[in-house]
């Protein structure tokens, strides 16, 4: 008989996040710095929000620095606010969610990645591709 793995098996526990009062010049450096692609926004521990590279890159020319340069576009970073680009109705699931119904929900929407939330308070990611690492090893 099969069993259904949660999710919490192959989510990351190791969060990067921001808080809607730190700045795009963080958040650009933090993607960088730490080759991810989504970051949570918080407030304490509750998920308000969701920032994506992508969102960076739809308002800077932030994929035309040089990945081991700090300096950034703060002109065009200054004219907006993290709470103005990023995502506030985001899709969240618990770390007891199972990895197929987390790869239904990535796969018919149009985001990547999934802040884990247990008892209102960020406790992990899940992204695609820690599932698509999870299938490898299943074969």
């Amino acid at each position: 008989m099969r069993t259904i793995t949660p999710i919490s098996e192959i989510m990351s526990t190791n969060i990067i996040a921001l808080n809607r009062d730190d700045d795009l010049e963080k958040a650009e450096l933090l993607f960088k710095r730490h080759k991810i692609r989504h970051i949570p926004v918080v407030k304490e521990e509750v998920v308000i929000g969701m920032l994506s590279y992508t969102d960076l890159l739809r308002i800077s020319f932030a994929d035309a620095v040089d990945d081991t340069e700090t300096e950034v576009d703060t002109l065009v970073y200054n004219m907006f606010s993290i709470e103005q680009v990023m995502v506030k109705n985001v899709v969240t699931v618990t770390s007891d969610t199972s990895i197929k119904e987390v790869a239904r929900i990535l796969a018919t929407e149009e985001f990547h990645a999934l802040p884990v939330v247990d008892n209102g308070c960020l406790v992990g990611m899940v992204t695609t591709t820690d599932l698509i690492n999870y299938l490898l090893k299943q074969l």
